[in-house]
């Protein structure tokens, strides 16, 4: 099985080509934090390539920048190439199947639409006993 969840953030805005059959294809970076520290303290992060296809390609392009939060759902796939020197690269990359927008990019706490408090509750000692027959069941 091959398959990988992730959620992350773009680290540039993603780029939007199409191949010479005239399909969609948009490749960008995915920072995603280790969800544990090194032994100094500081978070760990891994930055993954995602490329996506067609319609999805072209979504991704006109919602995503760079700073939006993100999950993709799909494979890990490796190929090679040769560079303009003759010398033989690998690149391993995420072929997403589905990406989720998750949340505005850069957004602080200042721009954010407000949230309406809850209603307040009585407290529990306000709170008077009723019996058995005021039941509704």
């Amino acid at each position: 099985m091959n398959k990988a969840i992730l959620i992350g953030r773009l680290t540039a805005d993603p780029e939007l080509t199409t191949t010479n059959s005239g399909v969609d294809v948009c490749r960008f970076s995915l920072a995603i934090n280790r969800p544990f520290k090194s032994q100094s303290g500081e978070t760990q992060t891994d930055f993954l390539n995602i490329v996506v296809w067609r319609a999805a390609a072209a979504n991704c392009h006109k919602f995503l920048k760079k700073g939006s939060q993100c999950a993709v759902v799909g494979s890990i796939q490796t190929r090679s190439y040769e560079d303009n020197n003759g010398i033989k690269r690998y690149v391993t990359e995420i072929v997403a199947d589905n990406v989720e927008f998750l949340g505005k990019a850069n957004s602080s706490y200042d721009d954010a639409e407000p949230v309406s408090k809850p209603k307040s509750r009585p407290a529990v000692d306000d709170l008077s006993p009723i019996e058995d027959e005021e039941l509704p069941f």
